[in-house]
């Protein structure tokens, strides 16, 4: 059977479907490096998010092989012999499962080297999520195959990409619409891997019900190929039913789904030797010492302040789902984002950032705190130098406005100014409204 296996690498479809998948994979992923440059589970995820192109490439491959039979004309000599059809499938289904499943893994290969130096933090669930991919991919091909086999046409390979991804996309889209999002994340191998963050995962069950479904649907695949009647075709529904059923039982739904869960462990802070105290999240540990000096750096400038911070501790903000971390007063956060190197990236940024307002923690006040051009103003009279703006897309004036009282805190006597500034990050600390510096300060 492995001199069999062997002869079908060579000569079947599957040399042809590996290096297929693994140039569209390289393309997609190093089109946008810094989507996954992060760590190890955003590389796992962004993959797993290509398959929206990889899997119907992997069905049409399988679609492409299936053909061999019909061109060659050998259909019927093969049915003439002794040996059982679910016996001669076994070869092309091996040489094509190992093909778009080392395929998958190629891909992921490739992008090893760009992060292997600053990617640290390596969860178990990240074997996992690639190991469900990889499944993905098989199912695909195999299912490829039986289509191909009823429809030898040389347009089905074709046709079956474009419907694959589309319903790709059209599921999670018409299952969000329902309410019924957790089954869409259980049914399609891509839905829900986008990265809102870092600190995302993937949970157990999840993959899990992930993994039932699409053994399932590659047992469907198989009975379907190997069917030589009516009978066994429908009987191939029933590993498809079971599946989907068993999945289904398994998956979070309810208060239990959550749509991008957070790894806790990813956000557990990692601190640097020395004082003062700078730490950083596990998944960045890798930036630690890019970021050390800088942090240290702005608490200097902020030490001139009364009480000032006396460490400093990444911003672990997160949107979906919304959290924050906790508000503390001596402690002043760092906004720390990769670059498409594994590096920190926006360096320039780093210092102006943590001296908004003071060095004050500002999330969650809910829209009562000081104004941009009050926070900046002060950040940058720390800093030394003229307020720059904060995106291109931000208002002209906002900027302006915080040049004006920068020059204003120019103006005043080092101990007055340092009062001001004092002031605003405590209207900051408090969640206070502040539009204007504190009365007095402007001339």
């Amino acid at each position: 059977m492995s001199r069999v296996l062997r002869v079908e690498l060579r000569r079947s479809a599957a040399a042809g479907a590996l290096l297929a998948l693994l140039v569209a994979g390289a393309v997609l992923l190093y089109t946008a490096p810094q989507r996954w440059s992060a760590g190890w589970m955003p590389l796992a995820m962004i993959q797993r998010e290509y398959l929206v192109l990889l899997w119907p490439l992997a069905l049409a491959a399988g679609a492409w092989q299936a053909r061999r039979e019909h061109r060659s004309r050998v259909a019927e000599l093969f049915a003439s012999t002794a040996r059982p059809r679910a016996q001669r499938i076994l070869p092309i289904l091996g040489a094509m499962g190992v093909a778009v499943g080392c395929g998958y893994l190629a891909v992921a290969a490739v992008a090893v080297p760009r992060i292997i130096d600053t990617a640290s933090y390596l969860p178990g669930s990240v074997f996992t999520v690639v190991a469900v991919g990889g499944l993905a991919m098989i199912a695909a091909a195999w299912l490829g195959l039986a289509v191909g086999r009823f429809v030898p046409s040389v347009v089905t390979a074709p046709v079956l990409a474009v419907a694959g991804i589309a319903l790709l996309l059209v599921i999670p889209a018409a299952m969000r619409r329902t309410g019924t999002e957790w089954l869409a994340m259980v049914l399609s191998p891509m839905y829900g891997m986008g990265q809102y963050t870092d600190y995302q995962t993937v949970t157990g069950r999840v993959s899990l019900a992930q993994a039932i479904w699409l053994t399932a649907l590659a047992g469907a695949a198989v009975v379907l190929l190997a069917s030589g009647s009516w009978r066994s075709r429908v009987a191939a529904l029933l590993p498809a039913a079971l599946g989907v059923a068993l999945a289904t039982v398994v998956a979070p739904r309810g208060d239990a789904f959550v749509a991008h869960p957070i790894d806790p462990v990813a956000q557990e802070h990692v601190c640097a030797q020395g004082s003062p105290r700078v730490c950083v999240s596990r998944v960045h540990a890798g930036l630690l010492p890019e970021v050390t000096p800088l942090a240290r750096q702005a608490l200097s400038m902020l030490a001139k302040l009364p009480d000032p911070p006396t460490a400093a501790h990444e911003d672990t903000t997160t949107y979906h789902p919304d959290t924050s971390p906790p508000r503390r007063a001596d402690t002043v956060l760092i906004p720390v984002q990769v670059d498409k190197h594994g590096r920190l990236a926006g360096k320039s940024e780093v210092i102006p950032r943590m001296l908004d307002a003071g060095g004050a923690n500002m999330r969650g006040c809910e829209g009562r705190q000081p104004s941009t051009p009050v926070a900046r103003a002060v950040g940058y009279w720390l800093l030394g130098r003229v307020p720059e703006p904060g995106h291109s897309l931000e208002p002209a004036e906002i900027n302006a406005e915080a040049v004006r009282w920068w020059r204003a805190l120019r103006r005043l006597p080092e101990r007055e100014a340092v009062a001001r500034v004092a002031e605003v990050r405590r209207a900051a600390l408090a969640c206070e409204e502040l539009t204007d510096l504190p009365a007095g300060s402007r001339r």
